[in-house]
Order: C-alpha cells, then structure tokens, then sequence
C-alpha cells in the first residue's frame, strides 16, 4: 500500500540511546495514527552501542520510520538540522531521544498551532514541571534567566526537545552549533513569533544523560554572545511583488 505524503515529520537525533528507541517510537505511532499523515525521522549521530542495529531492525517493522546515519558524531544541533532537511513534512516536531518528551504531546502542539495566527512558526515545550535532578533544575534555571535577560525571547524554557515548527521557516534560520537552544531567539529574528506550551516532562528511564553542567555553562557563554550579536546585526525588510 502507498504511504500517504507526511504532514509531519517527527525528528528525533540519538546517541547512543539503544534502549530508548522502541518504548519511544512505539509511543509516537500510538500519539499520531489516526491523527495525520506523519514520518518519524531517526538521526543517529555515529552512536558507539547498538542504536543503530535496534533502529535497523524496527524499521522493518514501523513504515513510518526513516533512519539517517552520520558518520562522524556531529552533534544534536547538526543531527536536527539533518533530520530537518530529510524530512518531507511542511511541520517539524522534534523530541529528545532520552524518552524524556512525552510524545502524547505532539497532538497538543497541533492543536494550537490549528488556532494560531499564520504568522506563529514555533510552538515551543514548557517543562513546567521538571522531572530531573536538583542541580540540572538549578542549572536550567539559572541559564534561562541570564538567555532572557540577553535575548529578550520571551520563552521561559528554551532547553526543551518537543518543538513544533514550520521546515521552511527553520531551515531559513543562521546555523551554528547548539543552535537548537536558540529557536525562539532566532525565529524572532526572522520576523516571525513564537509561543510556549506546557508540556509533560519524564524521568529518564534508560541510558544516561550526554551533558554535564559545568561544560553546558561554558559552551552557552560563548553561544549567548554570538546569538546576542546576531540578532543585533539582523535586518527585517518588507517586501510585496509588483503585479
């Protein structure tokens, strides 16, 4: 039977997260069958277990299910960007691949993206309810504070997976490293706006967690002035064709 053209493209990038890609993927289908014409994109970034043996073996199985491969780790921001321009999908909805973002929230995103004004391209996550350790709770929070205070985004939780945003719009943005924390700054850059939603926010249940405090702290450092730049030096023009 043809598959039906996507929708949406759900984009998940993985490390080396094996045990987390069946309990994930089986939940996405569960939220979005039924709902709309979807493709869920997997982006393996050159895991160093067996994530992409498990991802082979249930592509056999779910026909939504589309697996990209670096082959040299690159990083999430460079895995999203890739599993982005893969996608065939007008909608992206991203999820961290820890099985931390409740896929049952996608449906939510959809919704009000069904009632918003055409000019909102990102409906981003809000983990309004944190379900990690208190260092990491302290550390986000003291990150977002300082990113809003710079920014000026208006987004209370930017390090958030589950995003729901339009493909064009995005792959429009500047790229750099770790950008994926810098959407709601850079989509408003473009001219566009973007709103929060409050999301639901899972213990991790498998695997173990790629960052650390201390290193994220000091790679924001260097990313908040680079974005803060960028948005100085962008210029909106208006523009309308001649008929």
């Amino acid at each position: 039977m043809t598959q039906q053209a996507p929708q949406l493209s759900v984009v998940v990038p993985v490390f080396n997260e094996r045990d987390n890609v069946a309990p994930l993927v089986g939940e996405i289908t569960a939220a979005l069958r039924g709902v709309l014409p979807f493709e869920i994109v997997y982006v393996d970034d050159h895991s160093r277990d067996d994530t992409l043996d498990v991802l082979r073996a249930l592509k056999a199985q779910v026909p939504e299910l589309r697996v990209i491969h670096h082959v040299s780790q690159s990083g999430q921001s460079t895995a999203i960007r890739t599993g982005v321009k893969a996608a065939r999908g007008a909608w992206i909805a991203t999820l961290d691949g820890d099985g931390q973002n409740d896929p049952a929230d996608i449906p939510k995103l959809l919704a009000q993206r069904a009632s918003a004004a055409p000019d909102i391209k990102l409906f981003a996550g809000w983990r309004v309810h944190r379900r990690d350790s208190g260092s990491k709770r302290w550390a986000s929070k003291w990150a977002n504070a300082i990113r809003s205070r710079m920014l000026r985004d208006a987004t209370p939780d930017t390090g958030c997976g589950i995003k729901l945003f339009e493909r064009a719009a995005f792959l429009d943005l500047p790229y750099f490293d770790h950008m994926h924390r810098y959407l709601p700054a850079l989509m408003q850059r473009a001219g566009w706006k973007t709103v929060s939603v409050p999301v639901n926010h899972r213990p991790r249940s498998a695997g173990v967690s790629k960052y650390n405090n201390l290193g994220r702290a000091l790679v924001g450092i260097a990313d908040l002035r680079g974005v803060a730049w960028l948005i100085k030096r962008g210029k909106l023009t208006q523009v309308r064709e001649i008929e």
